[in-house]
């Protein structure tokens, strides 16, 4: 029997942390599956990554299309890490978000994670090791206005992730929660961007430290990291 490649599964690699990530993992010499709804910005990465990144079109939001990737993923090859990255927000008071809004956030950053975690956990527990990596963010730490629902997906993530953490503490598998602070992505308004950017972290540098973090191989585990620009907060 063929030994499957080992490879890292990222959601949201097509931009901002995520697409940082996927460059600095395959520098190293990583295979990457990165995953999002934009095949097209996928395809540009590949082209500048090459074999080592498997570009993947997937809503991370839909259940059933996280499941049908998992299987096609898992058959090629074995998933070691999972870096749940992807994630959308509004900047919208509560009064001003519509429900549609709200409802596709959570779905994305919340729900979104809890089904890719759901689906690579058996192989996981089965073989006794993996690595689980969830990018956060500061507004599980404090209160930013005009995040109303950012905040609680990222907040329920961080308390979904802290469980099965625990859960998991017998099964050899690394659960590791990432919170970064103002980073100068396209998330961010252009207006924002242009005001702050120069205060805010580089998305290169946070993808630096997560590969650090992925590469201890002890049993050592960094489980929470929260990262903040020098100057704090913006």
């Amino acid at each position: 029997m063929t030994e499957k490649k080992k490879i890292v599964w990222l959601t949201g690699a097509s931009s901002g942390i995520g697409k940082a990530i996927a460059e600095v993992f395959v520098a190293n010499g990583i295979l990457v599956a990165g995953s999002s709804r934009r095949i097209d910005l996928l395809n540009e990465l590949t082209e500048k990554l090459g074999v080592l990144f498997l570009p993947i079109k997937m809503d991370v939001s839909d259940k059933s299309n996280v499941e049908e990737v998992y299987k096609k993923l898992s058959q090629e090859y074995e998933i070691v890490t999972l870096i749940n990255n992807a994630g959308i927000t509004s900047f919208k008071k509560i009064v001003d978000d519509s429900l549609d809004s709200i409802e596709q956030i959570i779905q994305t950053n919340l729900l979104g994670s809890v089904y890719t975690t759901k689906s690579v956990l058996p192989e996981m527990i089965e073989r006794q090791s993996g690595t689980i990596i969830n990018i956060l963010s500061v507004v599980t730490q404090k209160i930013f206005t005009g995040s109303s629902a950012y905040s609680a997906s990222k907040s329920g993530l961080l308390a979904f992730a802290k469980v099965v953490r625990e859960e998991l503490r017998d099964k050899n598998i690394r659960v590791i929660n990432v919170s970064p602070g103002a980073t100068a992505t396209e998330i961010w308004p252009e207006k924002t961007l242009a005001k702050y950017s120069e205060k805010m972290m580089n998305a290169e540098a946070i993808a630096k430290l997560i590969f650090r973090i992925y590469e201890e191989k002890t049993n050592l585990v960094a489980e929470e990291i929260v990262l903040n620009p020098i100057t704090g907060e913006l």
